[in-house]
């Protein structure tokens, strides 16, 4: 995939390390850079929407309770 492609995946927001992490039901893992408020989706099922920025990272631009 290659930087700069955009993304619509649906997964289980996690909250470890500096960035929280989307893991999709693949079993695959995505760091986000997300700003404002998600804390209150932690562990819940959402849906991101972003543009992949780095190997594993996203630039979010939404993100939402699925």
């Amino acid at each position: 995939m290659p930087r700069g492609s955009q993304h619509d995946l649906t997964g289980i927001l996690l909250g470890d390390g500096p960035y929280p992490v989307l893991r999709v039901d693949d079993g695959g893992e995505w760091r986000l850079d997300v700003s404002g408020r998600y804390h209150h989706l932690l562990g819940r099922r959402v849906r991101v929407s972003g543009t992949r920025s780095e190997f594993d990272m996203l630039d979010v631009k939404r993100i939402e309770p699925a």
